[in-house]
């Protein structure tokens, strides 16, 4: 198999394909798959009180978290604005998060500099370990996930190797786009809340104490609807150049939204997430870049 990888953007260096990707979507969708996700960083938390600290700062409910489950975690602004999205599992020592490239060097500060007297430690690891997807049926997180240090990463790629095929972020984004999942940084922007996002009872949890930005969420929640809307766009297929990510989305010639992330999927065809305002009507077709988009609902309107 010869490797195509992504040249630009937070996934640079990382493999896009192998020639083949509706293949690798389907073994994907059937356990049989793996990737290689080395490029992410990985920050290592540590100390006695990392569970009720990280419940405190973040939008996830933590302090009962059960080593080896993988959540998905944000930390908002003052202003309830999606500032960071990771991932993080718990090793009963430890916890481990795993983030974009882009974001990690600020995260690393914000949470640096919220420790205060807790016994927390925070610290780059990504020079000593490493994050893949494991071969598995997919998980809601997209997983199922391995931490693996660093030094042991070509064993574990020899033994995924002998039962599974590799896949790169082509079909692991399909996969993505298909289930709805937003991505920081792709499918968000400055003004992005969760409660546009679909991700009220995932990534943010709406039964735990105070946490930044808390009070935009549930005021948005109990009295009202956010501004915008997370939708999947199905794509005209006829079309062999796709719009690219941030492309404005318009209904009628008036722009109301703009473009996420845009796959191609082994059975819907061309997809993408996008964020549009929340009045623009459900049956509305749409276009972006003079391609017709038709909506499919994710967060209701």
């Amino acid at each position: 198999m010869t490797a195509v990888f992504v040249e630009e953007g937070p996934d640079q260096g990382a493999i896009w394909h192998f020639g083949e990707p509706f293949k690798e979507e389907k073994a994907l969708e059937t356990g049989t798959a793996w990737a290689d996700l080395s490029h992410l960083k990985v920050i290592s938390i540590s100390g006695v009180d990392r569970l009720t600290w990280l419940h405190d700062v973040t939008t996830q409910h933590l302090t009962d978290l059960a080593p080896g489950v993988w959540v998905d975690v944000m930390v908002l602004d003052p202003r309830g604005h999606v500032e960071y999205q990771f991932l993080l599992v718990d090793d009963g020592s430890a916890c481990w998060a795993v983030v974009a490239p882009d974001y990690c060097e600020g995260l690393l500060a914000y949470l640096t500099k919220m420790i205060f007297t807790r016994q927390v430690e925070v610290r780059d690891a990504s020079a000593d370990y490493v994050v893949l997807r494991a071969p598995g049926v997919p998980t809601d997180l997209g997983g199922p996930y391995a931490l693996v240090p660093r030094s042991e990463l070509d064993e574990m790629k020899t033994a995924f190797d002998a039962h599974a095929m590799q896949v790169g972020m082509w079909a692991l984004d399909a996969l993505r786009v298909a289930a709805g999942r937003p991505r920081i940084g792709f499918d968000t922007d400055h003004k992005s809340i969760p409660n546009e996002l679909g991700v009220l009872g995932g990534a943010v949890h709406m039964n735990k104490g105070c946490y930044r930005g808390q009070e935009t969420v549930a005021k948005v929640f109990n009295l009202g609807n956010p501004p915008r809307r997370l939708v999947m766009l199905h794509l005209d297929g006829s079309a062999v150049v796709m719009p690219a990510t941030g492309s404005p989305v318009e209904n009628d010639g008036v722009v109301v939204g703009f473009l996420g992330t845009v796959a191609r999927h082994h059975e819907l065809g061309p997809i993408a997430l996008a964020v549009i305002k929340r009045t623009t009507p459900v049956e509305a077709v749409l276009t972006v870049g003079g391609i017709s988009a038709a909506q499919q609902v994710i967060v209701p309107a």
